[in-house]
C-alpha cells in the first residue's frame, strides 16, 4: 500500500511538472513582448556562459577548469528554466522575434533539445573536472551540436 501511495504521488508530481512545461499562449501583446524579452535574455545568458568555453576549446583562451565547471553548472541551471521561457507562444501578436512558429508546435522535440543541452553541460562539467583537455574539447563539441540543432529547427 505504501508503494502505491509513493508511486501515485510521484506520478502526480510528474504530471504537474509536465503541465508546468506545456506550451502556453500569450494573452496580450504586452505579455508576448515580455516573453520575447525573457527568451532573448535567457539566450544572452547561455551565450555569455558558452562563449568562453568555445574559446577555450579553440585554443583562443587558456584552458581554465574553474571557468568551465562554473559555466557548465550555469548552463545546467539555465536549461532547467528554458521550457518556462521558450514555450510561451507569441505568434498571435506582432512582436519582433527570431523564433519560428514551429517552436510552439513541437513541444516534445523542444523538451528533448533542452534535455540534450543539460546533458551536454553535465558532460562539460565532468570533462573539466577530469582535467583532460581532449575530453573537454569533445564535450564542448556536444554543446555546439545541441545549440546548432535548436537554431536550425527553431530560429529564423
Amino acid at each position: 500500500m505504501k508503494t502505491v501511495k509513493v508511486l501515485t504521488v510521484g506520478l502526480i508530481a510528474l504530471g504537474l511538472t509536465a503541465a508546468a512545461n506545456a506550451v502556453s499562449v500569450a494573452k496580450s501583446e504586452k505579455q508576448a513582448e515580455a516573453a520575447v524579452e525573457y527568451r532573448q535574455s535567457l539566450y544572452q545568458l547561455v551565450k555569455s556562459n558558452a562563449s568562453p568555453m568555445f574559446g577555450m576549446a579553440k585554443g583562443a583562451l587558456p584552458f581554465d577548469t574553474d571557468v568551465m565547471t562554473t559555466n557548465a553548472t550555469r548552463l545546467e541551471q539555465l536549461a532547467d528554466m528554458m521550457a518556462d521561457y521558450l514555450l510561451v507562444d507569441t505568434t498571435q501578436f506582432d512582436v519582433s522575434t527570431d523564433a519560428l512558429p514551429s517552436l510552439f508546435t513541437n513541444e516534445a522535440d523542444v523538451m528533448a533539445k533542452i534535455a540534450d543541452l543539460k546533458d551536454a553541460a553535465s558532460g562539460i562539467k565532468a570533462a573539466a573536472m577530469s582535467g583532460n583537455e581532449d575530453l573537454y574539447r569533445k564535450a564542448i563539441g556536444g554543446l555546439g551540436g545541441t545549440c546548432k540543432s535548436c537554431h536550425d529547427d527553431y530560429k529564423d
